[in-house]
């Protein structure tokens, strides 16, 4: 059991890992102006996206075998909110300080650690269902970003997986290209 434990443990690093390297990808390619950019007053930016992940990232892992995730002194409505003076560096400040608290926590978590109890908005869950919670939550508004950098930069768009026309060409890759996630030679590992 510990060894799927670590292997689960190491397949989420992995994973996040990834999510976070193809948002940073994509948010390279705008402008300032575009990264906070709506499409329509319901919609929210790249930045804004990008403030409310890395809010969540440090409730939810702050203190996260000991502590509910919803700490009390965030405030989620907030980070849906940016001012006129807020600038780029500051956004993506709060990005690199969310994934840092998230990674330095799981380095330190143990497969035994697992089947352990957390609170998250005082509901219980194990840490793989609160790790599994932030990973698709995490996903999802990534997701969103990718799209809406898509949408912004069109036509100059430089694609983060295998672009369009190029799928043959992929599968006689070098698997290892593959497996570090580079699919697209003129997009840069970082």
């Amino acid at each position: 059991m510990t060894d799927l434990a670590s292997h689960y443990l190491d397949e989420v690093r992995r994973q996040l890992r990834g999510h976070k390297r193809m948002a940073e990808n994509a948010m390279a390619q705008l402008t300032d102006q575009d990264f906070f950019a709506t499409l329509d007053p319901e919609s929210n930016s790249v930045a804004v996206l990008v403030k409310h992940i890395a809010g969540n990232a440090r409730s939810r892992f702050t203190d996260f075998l000991t502590t509910d995730g919803e700490k009390p002194d965030r405030f989620r409505d907030q980070e849906f909110e940016l001012t006129a003076a807020t600038t780029r560096a500051e956004v993506l400040d709060w990005w690199d300080q969310g994934w840092s608290i998230v990674f330095a926590t799981l380095d330190g978590l143990k497969p035994d650690d697992l089947t352990r109890t957390v609170t998250i908005r005082q509901e219980p869950h194990t840490v793989m269902q609160a790790l599994n919670r932030a990973l698709a939550h995490y996903a999802q508004h990534i997701g969103q970003m990718v799209f809406l950098t898509k949408h912004l930069r069109s036509a100059e768009w430089q694609t983060l997986s295998i672009p369009r026309g190029k799928s043959e060409e992929f599968k006689t890759a070098s698997p290892s290209r593959a497996s570090r996630g580079i699919y697209n030679p003129e997009i840069k590992k970082t």
